[in-house]
């Protein structure tokens, strides 16, 4: 019995541990719920006008799918000089998780 329980213990904490690293942010992660915006980076170009973005999805710690490149994010807008680029990142009890990157500039 007590090498089920911990077999069990062993697996729950594999298949949790993942959930919450995927989205880490500068403030931390919260335990329930995380919803940050942040920069990422910041080039001499002056700000432009327009903002493209690119998303990638996490379900469960155990799937990820998107791109959320930087070139997807400037191909959305027609962006060719990036002035900075921000991102926002959610996570929802380490069920699911999104990032999403802005780039902005012309």
């Amino acid at each position: 019995m007590k090498k089920q329980i911990f077999l069990l213990a062993a697996a729950a904490t594999a298949l949790l541990s993942s959930c919450g690293a995927s989205i880490a942010t500068p403030a931390g992660v919260g335990a329930l719920y995380t919803d940050i915006q942040h920069g990422e980076a910041v080039t001499a170009n002056s700000v432009g006008t327009k903002v493209g973005t690119a998303t990638a999805n996490n379900i469960l710690g155990l799937v990820t799918m998107g791109d959320a490149s930087i070139t997807a994010a400037a191909k959305s807008a027609g962006i060719r000089k990036i002035s900075h680029i921000d991102a926002k990142k959610t996570n929802l009890l380490g069920i699911f998780s999104t990032y999403t990157i802005y780039v902005y500039g012309e």
